[in-house]
């Protein structure tokens, strides 16, 4: 009976030993990132599906722009292999995601910069619209990435203080990858008129 006892009581310190590191605080942390990360997603997704849109309208106008048109398809197909939470904890696959992100940015660039040569694509409708929703995604995106950036630091934090260490390491709880500006981002643009 005492030998029973004494077991039950080493589970139960065990286990409020357990909840005092913070093993369930650093579970919760991780699904904020991951949630947040969805979230991210699914501002690049509104992104890919819209673009389609926009270059349908833009070649009525510009058909022999070709170039452009397959550069973005081009960009638009990786992008579809990449987008996995699990990238989140792999911070080369999350460098090559970002560069794809990156690379579809400055095609969707390109082709914004196209239209200045069609002022009658410049006042159709259907481009603005199609315009007006593209900016408002890419605020989005950059919101979300801001608060996917918030959770990672709060969830790195976590698992490098006392007693959170502890229970990282004995758990496998790893570091999780920031979203990054890129190089050239640092050097202010050149204007000149």
């Amino acid at each position: 009976m005492r030998k029973t006892f004494y077991t039950l009581a080493a589970v139960f310190l065990c286990l409020f030993a357990f909840s005092s590191c913070g093993y369930n605080g650093l579970i919760d942390k991780r699904e904020a990132v991951e949630q947040q990360w969805a979230n991210v997603e699914n501002q690049y997704q509104k992104r890919s599906d819209l673009v389609p849109n926009l270059v349908a309208t833009v070649k009525g106008y510009a058909s022999h722009e070709e170039s452009v048109f397959t550069q973005i398809a081009e960009s638009r197909s990786k992008l579809g292999g990449t987008i996995n939470v699990d990238i989140t904890d792999d911070p080369e696959k999350f460098a090559q995601f970002q560069a794809e992100q990156n690379t579809f940015s400055a095609s969707i660039g390109r082709l914004l910069a196209l239209t200045e040569s069609y002022p009658e694509l410049k006042a159709n409708e259907n481009f603005l619209d199609l315009q007006s929703q593209l900016e408002g995604i890419e605020n989005r995106i950059s919101t979300e990435r801001k608060r996917y950036n918030d959770a990672v630091s709060e969830y790195n934090k976590s698992i490098q203080k006392f007693p959170g260490v502890l229970t990282a390491k004995m758990f496998g709880f790893t570091k999780k990858a920031y979203f990054r500006s890129e190089e050239k981002a640092a050097k202010a643009p050149e204007v000149s008129f």
